[in-house]
C-alpha cells in the first residue's frame, strides 16, 4: 500500500483497541461470561419448562381482583413517592444549586447529602423501611422520596445553572431576594425542562415500584414475586403481561404530556387556562388519592415512635464491619457489580445499535418497548433458569432491559444526525455501510457515546442489586447478610455501593469532558 493512502489514525485505533481488550477481559472473567451455557441442553429443558408454564395467563375472577389491586397500588406508591421526592427536591435543590445568587458558590454539604440521598438504590432503601414499618407500600413511598427527591434536587439544581442569568441577576441588583429572583427571572425559562423531567422521573418511578415489590414494599412486584415463589406461570405472566401495559400507557401519557409543555400558549389576559388549571387540579387530586388509597400519612412516618424505631434500627448499622476478612468479601462483590455492569452495558449497546439500524421501525419500536418494559430482576430471574445463578445471569439481565433502553435512545440520536455527509459518500458511489460508517455514524457518535455513559451510571446501581435474585455482586451480600441481621456486615456493603456509585459517576463524568 502507498504511504500516502494509509489511515493516519490507524495505529492509535490499534493501540486503544489492544487497550480495551485488555482492560475488558478480566472484567468478562468476573462476569464469569459463558455463552455456551445459552444452548446447554439441561437449561434449555429447564428455562423451556419454566416458559411452558406461563401459559395459558391466568384470568379468573378472583386472580384478576387481586391484579387491580396490585396494579392501583403500584401507580398509588409511584405517584405518593414522586410527591415526597418533589417535597424533598425544592428546598434541596434551592440549597444546592449556585443559580440567583450574586456570587456562584456551590453548598458542598448539600450536594454530598443528595449523593448519599442518590447514591443508595431505592430498593436498598425499600429493605430498610420494611426492616422499620413492616410490608407493605410505607417502605416504597419513602424509598422513592429519598432515592428520587435527590436525583430530582440534582437535576433541578443543574437545569437552573444552565439558563440565562441574567434575569435573575437584573432582579438582584434592583433588591430582589433570592427566591423571588429564581421565581421570576429563572423558572419561566427552565419550566419547560422542569416538568418533563419531571414526568419522566414519574414515569421511572412506576417501573421502580415494581422492582420494590420484590423486598415486600406492595403492588404488582409483590405480586409478581410471590407467583414466581410459588412456581405459577400463569399467574406470573399476566402480571407480566399488566405491568407492560402500565408502562407503555405511563410512556403514552408522558408524551403527551412532553408534547403539550411544548405547544405554545393562547394569547389571553391571564397566564393560565382550563387545560393548566384541569392538570394542576388532576395532580393534586391523585397525589391525594394515592395517599388516601394506601392508607398512609406522612404523620405517622413522622411521629417521635417512628423516629425512635427508625433510630435504634440504623444505629444497629454502627460501626461497619471493616474486618479484613470481611472487606475481601466486599471487595471481590464491588468488582463483580462492576463487572456486571460493564458487560451488560456493552452487551446492550451493541444489540440496541443493530436494533436501532433498520428503517421499517414498528417492529423494532415495539420489540424495544418489550425489553425495557420488563424490569431487570424479573429479567435476571428468567436468565438465572437460562444459565444458572452467578454474574452472567445478572449481566444478561441488565443487557436486555437496556437494549430496549438505548435501542430506543439510539434510533432517534440517529435519526437527527445531519444527513448531508452520508448522502455525499452515497453520491460518490461509496456502498450504504461505508457511508453509514464514515457519513452517518460519526455526527451520531457523541450522542450515542453521553447515551451508554449515562446508562452505564445507571446499570452500576441496579448490577448492585441484582444479587437479590442471586444474580451474583454486592446485592447477594447484601441481602444475604440482612437476612441474617448482620447488620455491621449490611452496613460495610451499602457503604462500598455507595462509594461505587459516586466513583462511577465521576469516572462517567470525565469520560464525557475527555470526548467533548
Amino acid at each position: 500500500m502507498n504511504p500516502a493512502e494509509r489511515d493516519p489514525a490507524a495505529r492509535s485505533r490499534l493501540i486503544g483497541a489492544l487497550a480495551t481488550l485488555v482492560i475488558l477481559w478480566p472484567l468478562f472473567q468476573a462476569a464469569e461470561v459463558k455463552p455456551g451455557a445459552l444452548v446447554d441442553p439441561s437449561n434449555l429443558k429447564v428455562i423451556g419448562n419454566f416458559l411452558a408454564g406461563f401459559l395459558p395467563p391466568e384470568s379468573g375472577a378472583e386472580f384478576m381482583g387481586y391484579l387491580a389491586k396490585a396494579t392501583l397500588e403500584t401507580l398509588a406508591i409511584a405517584t405518593a413517592g414522586m410527591a415526597l421526592a418533589f417535597l424533598i427536591a425544592v428546598p434541596m435543590g434551592y440549597l444546592a444549586t449556585g443559580a440567583g445568587r450574586e456570587k456562584t458558590t456551590l453548598n458542598p454539604v448539600t450536594r454530598s447529602l443528595l449523593t448519599i440521598l442518590r447514591g443508595i438504590p431505592e430498593l436498598v432503601w425499600a429493605l430498610v423501611f420494611v426492616r422499620v414499618f413492616g410490608l407493605g407500600p410505607a417502605a416504597g413511598v419513602l424509598a422513592l422520596g429519598l432515592t428520587y427527591g435527590g436525583m430530582l434536587a440534582k437535576v433541578y439544581a443543574e437545569i437552573l445553572e444552565s439558563v440565562d442569568a441574567a434575569p435573575a441577576r437584573a432582579l438582584r441588583h434592583n433588591g430582589a431576594g433570592r427566591p423571588l429572583a429564581i421565581l421570576y427571572g429563572l423558572i419561566p425559562q427552565a419550566s419547560k425542562e422542569l416538568a418533563s423531567y419531571t414526568v419522566y422521573r414519574w414515569e421511572c418511578a412506576i417501573r421502580a415500584s415494581v422492582v420494590m415489590g420484590f423486598v415486600g414494599a406492595g403492588g404488582l412486584g409483590q405480586l409478581m414475586d410471590q407467583a414466581m415463589k410459588m412456581l405459577n406461570g400463569g399467574e406470573a405472566a399476566t402480571i407480566l403481561l399488566a405491568f407492560m401495559v402500565l408502562v407503555f400507557a405511563a410512556d403514552g401519557f408522558s408524551g403527551w404530556l412532553r408534547r403539550a409543555l411544548d405547544t405554545p400558549p393562547a394569547n389571553r389576559a391571564s397566564p393560565f387556562g382550563w387545560r393548566s388549571g384541569g392538570l394542576g387540579l388532576a395532580l393534586v387530586v391523585s397525589i391525594v388519592a394515592s395517599f388516601s388509597y394506601l392508607e398512609i400519612g406522612l404523620k405517622s412516618l413522622l411521629t417521635v415512635e417512628a423516629a425512635h424505631s427508625i433510630g435504634e434500627f440504623v444505629a444497629g448499622f454502627f460501626p461497619p464491619d471493616l474486618s479484613a476478612e470481611w472487606l475481601a468479601k466486599v471487595g471481590k462483590g464491588i468488582w463483580e457489580t462492576l463487572a456486571i455492569s460493564v458487560v451488560g452495558t456493552l452487551l446492550a449497546a451493541v444489540a440496541g445499535l443493530l436494533l436501532a439500524l433498520p428503517k421499517w421501525r414498528a417492529p423494532f419500536s415495539f420489540l424495544l418497548n418489550t425489553l425495557r418494559s420488563v424490569p431487570e430482576l424479573v429479567w435476571a430471574t428468567i436468565t438465572a433458569l437460562a444459565v444458572g445463578l452467578g454474574p452472567f445471569a445478572g449481566a444478561l439481565a441488565l443487557a436486555l432491559h437496556t437494549t430496549g433502553v438505548l435501542g430506543r435512545l439510539y434510533a432517534e440520536a440517529l435519526d437527527n444526525a445531519p444527513p448531508a455527509p452520508g448522502h455525499a459518500l452515497r453520491l460518490a458511489g461509496a456502498p450504504g455501510g461505508f457511508a453509514f460508517l464514515y457519513g452517518t455514524l460519526p455526527g451520531a457518535a457523541p450522542q450515542l457515546i453521553a447515551y451508554t455513559l449515562y446508562r452505564w451510571e445507571m446499570n452500576i446501581r441496579m448490577a448492585a442489586i441484582l444479587g437479590f435474585v442471586g444474580a451474583g455482586g454486592l446485592g447477594q451480600l447484601l441481602y444475604f447478610e440482612l437476612s441474617l441481621f448482620h447488620h455491621a456486615q449490611a452496613s460495610t456493603v451499602i457503604i462500598a455501593m455507595l462509594l461505587l456509585s459516586i466513583a462511577v459517576d465521576q469516572a462517567s463524568a470525565w469520560l464525557r469532558r475527555k470526548m467533548h
